[in-house]
């Protein structure tokens, strides 16, 4: 085994080490749920930041740039970035002062246990596409390191096993603790190897934003038509507003020491998200301007432009970047996976078991660890079969928040702003949206064999009826029970 092989066991095991360390401090169902709701501010900053910078940040949404554009990547990083702030503006003083464990206790507070169930399953039902993901990515990297010694298949099952074993056992405050150390490993990492792709480059720096820029990449604006600006928005709302009622995003933020700490750490992890992820799409374009037979061949059919940068990092950087880089993308998939393993599992546990089966905390505690396993068990297969159907990492991702977008965001953002939002608009609205975004989106996969597509994206549509749902389900009048009295002749 090589001298990466070596380096990249080292960390796996040292991330285990301090992940398990962590799970010391779990003593009760809020420990492991909301890390016990003490993380300072820049603890929340780096898991927030880690909340979307997992696969499709380094390996996903470079190579959408490439072939589309930053008009390509409106949805991530821009709509999954502010989401974040979004929630930190609007959502998360509100929600901290409730004292929630989950997303889902607000919808039971707010509008009762048959909404608490139906957004709790949606919810969980979203995240197979997200972890999945994940799970890929570290199975293609786990490949890719070992020169295919280790099938991708087979990788996807290593990767998930470290990262259970740590989530298993310490729960947010293993998860945290993670963020945060890997955080600087993904910045150290990914800033190195920058520098070092404009070091090669003529012109450095400046020559990637100049070649991109005459390229037109940095076009982002739709064209003046409706179905491409219908699409643009559609793609927008998708990750900035369906993200919005997730627990992974509730958990991170609601994990902080107090109200304060929730707001800014949203707002600050949220922007920087936006930021930073221009760093591994420069290095992805720098890379193809160094190589450019590299871009050729997994562009064009048969390709795989998943592999673009950590064939690069493998093939054209001394052994010590190859270590920092593997180092930093295994961080990036690593802090994402384990927080959006755990956040279903809360959501299973706390939303439908406990009341289900009556749970006191020791047994709540118990379930969500075998939450955990068990929905990481269903996510590796959902994996295999999407990897198998040729699924791209960024297109799990884009499609993972489709469901809550059309029946959790609406009845959240009116149970938050609007007094008069009531059980029934609730479920006219989770109805409405699931319903029509559904029956639309089948339509549209139909019309896709014929080469054609609806003119208005089926998201939205299922997003404006939530709203209509929410609104005639909470004004029409209640049906008031009359007392009929019967005289007797």
């Amino acid at each position: 085994m090589g001298t990466l092989g070596i380096a990249v066991i080292l960390y796996i095991v040292v991330s285990v080490s301090i992940g398990l360390y962590a799970a010391l401090r779990v003593k009760n169902s809020t420990d492991y749920i909301l890390a016990g709701r003490s993380l300072p501010l820049y603890v929340t900053i780096a898991t927030v930041f880690a909340t979307w910078f997992g696969s499709e940040a380094v390996l996903g949404m470079p190579a959408t740039f490439m072939e589309e554009g930053l008009g390509g990547i409106v949805a991530d990083p821009f709509g999954a970035g502010l989401c974040l702030v979004f929630v930190g503006l609007f959502f998360a003083a509100r929600l901290y002062r409730m004292k929630l464990l989950t997303i889902g206790d607000f919808y039971r507070q707010r509008y009762g246990k048959a909404v608490e169930i139906l957004v709790s399953v949606a919810i969980c039902i979203s995240y197979l596409g997200w972890v999945s993901a994940q799970i890929a990515a570290l199975g293609l990297t786990i490949n890719l390191l070992s020169s295919d010694a280790i099938s991708l298949n087979q990788g996807m099952v290593l990767g998930l096993a470290v990262v259970l074993l740590y989530t298993i056992y310490g729960g947010m405050f293993s998860v945290a603790i993670m963020d945060f150390i890997q955080m600087i490993i993904i910045l150290g990492g990914l800033l190195m190897v920058a520098y070092i792709v404009a070091g090669r480059l003529d012109g450095g720096f400046m020559a990637v934003i100049d070649h991109a820029s005459a390229n037109n990449k940095f076009d982002f604006w739709p064209d003046l038509n409706l179905v491409s600006i219908l699409a643009f928005f559609g793609a927008f709302v998708t990750l900035a507003l369906g993200s919005i009622p997730q627990q992974d995003v509730f958990q991170r933020v609601m994990s902080a020491k107090n109200e304060k700490t929730a707001v800014r750490g949203a707002v600050l992890g949220g922007s920087f998200y936006i930021v930073f992820c221009f760093v591994p799409i420069f290095i992805v374009y720098g890379a193809s301007m160094i190589d450019p037979d590299l871009l050729a061949k997994h562009m064009g059919e048969g390709g795989d432009y998943q592999r673009i940068l950590p064939e690069f990092i493998l093939n054209d950087v001394p052994i010590f970047v190859q270590i920092i880089f593997f180092g930093a993308l295994l961080s990036a998939i690593m802090s994402t996976a384990s927080g959006t393993l755990l956040a279903p599992a809360s959501i299973l546990s706390e939303n439908i078991f406990k009341g289900m089966f009556n749970l006191n905390d020791r047994q709540l505690l118990l379930s969500l660890r075998l939450s955990v396993l068990i929905f990481g068990l269903i996510v590796l297969g959902y994996a295999y079969l999407s990897t198998s159907a040729g699924l791209s990492i960024f297109e799990m991702v884009e499609n993972a928040y489709l469901v809550p977008l059309c029946g959790a965001f609406v009845p959240l953002a009116f149970g938050v702003y609007w007094k008069r939002a009531t059980n029934r608009g609730a479920l006219l609205s989770i109805a409405f949206g699931v319903i029509s975004w559904a029956v639309l989106e089948a339509l549209n996969f139909q019309m896709a064999d014929q080469g054609e597509a609806l003119i208005i994206p089926p998201q939205l549509v299922g997003l404006f009826m939530a709203i209509v749902g929410m609104i005639l389900g909470s004004l029409l009048p209640k049906r008031q029970k009359q007392n009929v009295q019967v005289e007797l002749s």
